[in-house]
């Protein structure tokens, strides 16, 4: 856990860039993350114990004692450890919902905005080098880094692009649920089988020319209709069906 004011420890941290992270312990006596890189004193923080990896890359996993990272470099940090807000240096806010888009990656979490103050002028007051964002989840869709959620992380004000409130919304609310409309089988099919692409439902399986055929064999086969002459060919296509 991040120690109190004035107490040097060694405090685990990640670190991500748009290439790289770097995972390792940073020295300091400040107790949050946020104030970790704010009070940074040079441009740069130096870790200890360091692992780093590069996105995409399947190249071995780089290990060093100490590694020094430009903080202009860095999108965000995520502190390894939970912390407990100390009272002495609690101010009244309000947690808000935001979104928070820093390329490549989308982090969804809570801001906190002084209290006396209205969501917009509450972005206006959001100033600071790092913003610190709690109950936090991030992820990348272009480098392909699952969701991972975060106690605590710490935003590079300036390499982000947006932040706004930001609500879940259901995209699926409010439509209708699929419904399977039964359709008869036509006159003759095979039971269980499935209607011809394009016919309308209760649509005869037989051809037209072969309806209008049987028709005409069925009117001409009553004591009405003629004999067949020898050697013609009877226009009947039910001649040779059993009657």
């Amino acid at each position: 856990m991040f120690g109190q004011v004035g107490m040097e420890t060694l405090t685990p941290v990640t670190l991500y860039t748009d290439s790289y992270v770097a995972r390792g312990s940073v020295r300091t006596r400040q107790h949050r993350l946020s104030d970790v890189l704010n009070g940074a004193e040079h441009a740069f923080l130096v870790l200890e114990d360091v692992t780093i990896d590069e996105f995409g890359s399947r190249a071995m996993i780089e290990r060093a004692p100490f590694a020094q990272i430009n903080l202009e470099t860095v999108l965000f940090g995520v502190a390894d450890t939970p912390v407990q807000p100390m009272p002495e240096l609690r101010t009244i806010k309000v947690p808000e919902q935001a979104l928070i888009v820093v390329p490549p990656f989308r982090i969804t979490g809570r801001i906190h905005l002084v209290a006396e103050y209205d969501l917009r002028t509450g972005l206006h007051e959001l100033v600071g080098r790092f913003i610190p964002i709690t109950e936090a989840t991030f992820w990348s869709d272009r480098l392909g880094e699952p969701r991972t959620h975060a106690q605590m992380l710490a935003v590079n004000h300036s390499r982000a692009h947006i932040f706004a409130p930001y609500e879940e919304h259901d995209v699926w609310a409010g439509l209708p649920g699929a419904t399977e409309e039964a359709v008869a089988p036509s006159p003759g099919a095979a039971p269980g089988s499935a209607p011809e692409e394009g016919s309308a439902p209760g649509a005869s399986a037989w051809p037209a020319a072969d309806l209008a055929g049987r028709s005409g064999g069925e009117a001409g086969s009553g004591a009405e209709a003629g004999p067949v002459s020898e050697g013609t060919v009877s226009n009947d296509p039910w001649r040779d069906l059993p009657r």
